[in-house]
């Protein structure tokens, strides 16, 4: 029950947007003779397909009712569901006897209710909207070329190494290990350079100096990234430099980098097709949410929403919204 019990407000935005009334129990058909026996086959078929699953008092839930409530489940619960109906089915018929129970006192008709089922009517009517707009949205194969055309670059990977010097308070500063001021890495790193420029093995280098413990020992191989994936000081510089060249020092919140690109690839437009098809459809979706909100010339009362701003204390242990999200591999 307590997964299940999750989802108990969904299943009350399914109840309210079903229109199905609760109906008693049928009354046992009379006896039929033996010549319509073919015709009361027929006629019980569409019960037997759709048989009653859940009783309670004179309530009555069948298979169909009781499937279209579990597929309106979100996704990322469903599978909970799926594992367990039966405990889902506890949570379902408590809500439908809340419901009913509710409904005969009169609570239906409150003003909160009223208004909660109007605001839950049009929340799946405008998704319903959402639906029809997403299926008049086709991206042809032209227009995924002429976008990966002119954002080549987006699809740009390297292959590269690196050698790492920590300084003191720095991310990547071992514990245990001499620490060096930033002044003192710096140097270091500039120095390695310089043995790098002039002949040095980069691989042996790296596992002998960097403090990147997870590339340095593979002799600073950071393997293949695109655009994005590495702080950024270290993105511009990766995607800057030309094969086999050495970098200058590059200083992130990781300490002091030497970089060389080892290659760089295009990933070809037949890889990437889904992911910039959906980029372009939701572009597109977005384009006509937009137009339909500036078609409506919608105004707000400023005076209102301004007095309406709640002004929260602000947090010192709060993380950095500006720190970067992501950093080299380790």
């Amino acid at each position: 029950m307590k997964k299940t019990s999750l989802m108990i407000s969904a299943l009350a935005l399914v109840a309210a947007g079903a229109m199905a009334q609760d109906k008693p129990a049928a009354k046992p058909a009379p006896a039929k003779p033996a010549a319509t026996a073919a015709a009361t086959t027929a006629a019980t078929t569409p019960a037997e397909a759709d048989p009653v699953v859940i009783t309670a008092g004179n309530m009555q839930i069948r298979k169909s009712e009781f499937e279209a409530a579990v597929n309106s489940i979100p996704e990322q619960y469903r599978m909970n569901v799926l594992a367990d109906k039966r405990a889902f089915a506890e949570d379902y018929i408590r809500m439908k006897l809340l419901a009913a129970e509710g409904t005969k006192n009169g609570l239906d008709k409150s003003p909160e209710v009223t208004n909660q089922l109007a605001l839950m009517r049009d929340n799946l009517v405008a998704n319903a909207q959402i639906n029809a707009i997403d299926k008049t949205i086709v991206i042809p194969d032209s227009q995924i070329t002429q976008y990966y055309d002119q954002h080549k670059d987006q699809f740009e990977q390297v292959k590269a190494r690196h050698i790492l010097i920590a300084f003191k308070g720095s991310r990547a500063a071992q514990p245990g290990k001499k620490e060096l001021t930033d002044a003192e890495a710096k140097a270091k790193a500039e120095e390695i350079r310089a043995k790098l420029v002039a002949g040095a093995d980069f691989a042996t280098t790296a596992k002998a100096e960097s403090d990147d413990v997870g590339s340095g020992a593979n002799g600073g191989d950071l393997g293949t990234f695109g655009h994005g994936q590495m702080v950024p000081e270290f993105d511009q510089a990766s995607f800057s430099l030309k094969p086999g060249e050495i970098s200058p020092v590059i200083r992130t919140e990781f300490g002091y980098h030497i970089l060389q690109v080892q290659e760089r690839t295009t990933t070809p437009v037949d890889q990437v097709k889904d992911t910039v098809r959906k980029t372009l459809h939701d572009e597109q979706m977005k384009a006509k949410l937009e137009g339909m909100k500036t078609a409506s010339a919608a105004k707000y009362d400023d005076k209102y929403f301004e007095a309406a701003k709640v002004k929260f204390p602000v947090n010192p242990n709060a993380e950095n919204p500006s720190a970067p999200a992501s950093a080299p591999k380790q």
